[in-house]
């Protein structure tokens, strides 16, 4: 449901990647048989043929960030608590899913962090544009939903709901999210932003305790009940620096990351030292910026 930069398994095996490559001359055995070992070696050879460029590329893409932009462990853990209070008991079986391990999970969440820092590098945020996110986002509503796959089923699951049927069982029973068997569709608290437009526009739109319309998203169809509003009791001066950083993220130009990382692996004078590999960062190092591009650089 909630927006994110990015959302990949890959990066989860190309981490994998770079650690069984860390003892390469001494190759450990990583499985062993009475029909033969496999080494560090064999595996890391394997994923290489695999998803070696895709994995190089990610790997140089964090080292170049990395060096370039300051993201602090207390931000990468600040950002794993907000995904853990958002999924709640399901967390485990949310970052599994996708194919990480809380480790892995945490350096997929400061790779993103990096590439926001590069995203909104010289971007800036008037007073008033940051006093507009906040007086859009101070209000927020506790709300539930039930998500099903078409309109058919959200007609029949809102009949159910208006003949005074409860809506957490409904929920447990229709809903497609499955932490809906445990959660009966709650959702918590959130502020504008949060959700997808579609979802937001109705949610804050309804008045608590009234039931939904179903409401389509990318998602699918949603029936939501508002249980309370509230005004966020966090000042202005509290969430300033947070504000600060949406506001440049929305009005950053996405397209232009890739050119940044580019330049900055080029001023790294990189170097392939794996001829299986030499080809895997040539989108980035033969990459030419576009006249205006470089003339906004200069």
């Amino acid at each position: 449901m909630k927006k994110t930069l990015m959302t990949t398994a890959l990066a989860a095996s190309i981490f994998t990647l770079g650690a069984c490559s860390d003892e390469e001359a001494s190759s450990p055995v990583v499985v062993s048989s009475e029909y033969g070992d496999i080494t560090q070696n064999d595996l890391y050879n394997e994923m290489k043929a695999s998803i070696g460029d895709q994995a190089l590329q990610l790997l140089m893409i964090e080292k170049t960030l990395d060096a370039e932009y300051d993201v602090s462990d207390e931000q990468v853990e600040a950002a794993l608590a907000a995904d853990k209070e958002e999924q709640g008991e399901n967390f485990d079986a949310f970052i599994a899913q996708q194919g990480y391990t809380e480790e892995s999970y945490k350096k997929f969440l400061k790779l993103n962090l990096l590439q926001e820092e590069a995203l909104i590098d010289g971007v800036e945020a008037t007073e008033e544009e940051i006093q507009a996110k906040y007086d859009e986002i101070k209000t927020e509503v506790n709300a539930r939903h039930i998500l099903v796959e078409d309109e058919a089923t959200a007609n029949e699951v809102k009949e159910k709901l208006d003949a005074g049927e409860d809506f957490a069982a409904l929920a447990a029973e229709y809903s497609t999210e499955p932490q809906a068997q445990t959660s009966g569709g709650d959702l918590g608290w959130f502020g504008r932003g949060a959700m997808v437009p579609a979802f937001e526009e109705a949610a804050f739109s309804l008045e608590p305790g009234v039931i939904s319309e179903p409401v389509q998203s990318d998602f699918g169809f949603h029936i939501i009940e508002v249980i309370e509003k509230r005004e966020t009791e966090e000042s202005f001066e509290d969430m300033r620096e947070e504000l600060e950083r949406e506001v440049k993220i929305a009005k950053a130009d996405s397209s232009a990351l890739f050119g940044t990382v580019a330049q900055l692996m080029k001023d790294a004078n990189v170097e392939i030292q794996d001829e299986e590999l030499e080809g895997a960062l040539a989108n980035f190092l033969d990459y030419e910026a576009p006249a205006e591009e470089e003339e906004t650089n200069e």
